[in-house]
This record gives C-alpha cells, structure tokens and sequence, in this order.
C-alpha cells in the first residue's frame, strides 16, 4: 500500500562528497566491489545518514544500462554524476576531459577463449571456441562535467515535473504484464494498493502523484508476489517499493520523496539482505525506465561498461 505523496528531494550534502574519499582496498571481482560498497553504506545508515543510499539510488535511474556493481563505484565515487564515457568516447562526441581530473574506477569484464581438445571439440562444432568470462579488470570513465567541449543533445526522455506520454507507456506495460487496474475509492486514505493481478489508484491525485502511486504498486506486483532468498518484513517490502517509484519519478525529471531516509533502521548491519534489496531495486527501476524510453530511434543510451572498457 502507498500512502506517501511527492515532495521535493533532499540536496546532496558534503557528508555525500566524502564517499569519494571511501576508497575501499582495490577489488578484483565484481562481488567484492558490491560487498565492499555495501559494508561502507551499512556503516553509513547505522551512523543515521541516508545521503549515501540517496545517491545510489538516483544513480540506479541515470545509468541503469549498467551493472549493479558499477551503479555502486559510480555513485560512491561521484555522487553528483550524470552521464559517465570512457576518454576515447568523450573525445568522439568533440569533448575532451579536463587537465586533472580523476577518473571514476568501473570494472570491466575481461573474456577469453575455453579450447577443447580436439576429441571433444569434433563432438559439438559449435563449442570449439567457446568465449567464457575469465575476470575483471579496472577501466576509468568521467563524468560529462568534467569535460569540456561540444554542447551535448539533450535526452529527449528528460522532462520537468511534468509526466507527459509516460504515464501512456506505463499503462502500457502493465497491460503487458496482465495487471488488471481499476479506480477505488473505497481504498482511502490509501493512495493504491496492489491485491496480486490487480491494482487499485484513489481517484484525484495528481499526475505525478498517480505516475509514482502506480509504480510503486507495479514494483509490488514485480517484486513481491514471488520467493526470495532472504526474508523480508512488509516494512522492508514496502520500502523497496517506494525506493523503486523514487529512482523512476526522479529519472523522469519528478521531485520525489526521500525514499531513502526509511532505509535507516531496517537492516540492522545484514549485509546480505541489503545487497539484495538493492538489486532487487536496481534490476526492477531498470525494466520500468526501458518500458518508460521513447522509441529505439529517438534516444541513444550510454555504452556498457564492455564498451567502454574497449573506448578506454
């Protein structure tokens, strides 16, 4: 159930810059980024700051073409970050980075080649050569502000406090997910509610405040109705939901709530179930914002962290 209304989110404070100067000791594996990241925000939200879980949670909406684990470095080494490349793609977009300025470390996956002998290889020709993944490796992008160059085409997906056709291409997607929905009044003082296949939205609110109802009751109906591998509270379910309709209002160009600042005393140091929760929320932001994109050849998404490590 929803009861939060839209309001404006918080700023990022200097205690939100000092993440940058968290560097963990330098991992090899995409776990041990999570893990160490994960350990620093635990240390952070026992301390009583949510700034930390704001940031990662706006950078799950601005990159969520990437990796859960490279979401985590980005945000925590620069949390104001809005569009991160490698140096080479900078330099073909007629933009050049700054004299100085620090890169943001991502991991980049590393590939190679799994041989066969010749025996086994005649059995299946098609796994003779056989790409596997055989680590990672440290590739350094920078964000747009610390370039200069070229002004840069504005996303045609941003927009200002304004929902637009968006609210259409959700309604669309729930359809295609076989979620029935209907207008209740009787669900007051409840702005939604999602019964499992069904979602009920108070009549009245606002557009942005029924874009953000409704898609924190679709994350419900995506996350919740299914088994997970650590149990949950309907505290911990209900704030993933709103942790998910805060990434996407913001992204979209909404004010949202602080949905973060709820995150402070539900863990209790579980690391596990943290790390979940994040994904959980990351994975779910990213499948809402694909279906919320307008058509292929109206917008051009950042490269994968593959790409820009072949850039860098």
């Amino acid at each position: 159930m929803n009861t939060a209304t839209v309001t404006t989110a918080p700023t990022v404070s200097p205690f939100v810059q000092n993440l940058q100067q968290q560097q963990p000791q330098k991992p090899q594996t995409s776990k041990e980024a999570i893990a160490a990241n994960v350990k620093a925000l635990i240390e952070q939200l026992e301390e009583g700051h949510s700034e930390g879980l704001t940031a990662y949670l706006t950078a799950m909406g601005r990159f969520h073409s990437y990796s859960f684990g490279n979401i985590l470095e980005i945000a925590r080494q620069k949390p104001s970050a809005t569009r991160v490349a490698g140096m080479y793609a900078w330099n073909q977009l007629g933009r050049r980075v700054n004299k100085g300025e620090k890169g943001i470390r991502i991991l980049a996956p590393m590939t190679g080649v799994r041989r066969k002998k010749d025996t086994e290889a005649a059995k299946d020709i098609r796994t003779q050569n056989q790409s596997v993944l055989v680590g990672f490796r440290s590739v350094y992008v920078f964000d747009v502000s610390q370039t200069e160059g070229l002004e840069l085409p504005e996303l045609s997906s941003r927009v200002s406090g304004e929902v637009g056709e968006r609210m259409e291409r959700l309604l669309d997607f729930i359809a295609g997910q076989g979620i029935l929905l209907e207008f209740k009044e009787s669900i007051a003082p409840a702005l939604g509610i999602s019964y499992g296949g069904k979602i009920a939205l108070l009549p009245g609110q606002t557009p942005a405040e029924e874009f953000s109802t409704l898609v924190h009751e679709v994350a419900h109906e995506m996350l919740h109705k299914a088994e997970r591998r650590t149990a949950t509270t309907k505290v911990v379910r209900e704030t993933e939901a709103e942790a998910i309709a805060f990434v996407v209002g913001q992204t979209i160009g909404l004010t949202t709530g602080r949905a973060s600042a709820d995150y402070i005393h539900l863990y209790h140091g579980n690391a596990a179930l943290l790390t979940e929760s994040l994904e959980v929320i990351q994975k779910t932001s990213a499948v809402i914002l694909s279906a919320l994109e307008a058509p292929a050849a109206e917008t051009k998404e950042e490269p994968e962290p593959a790409e820009l490590a072949e850039a860098s």
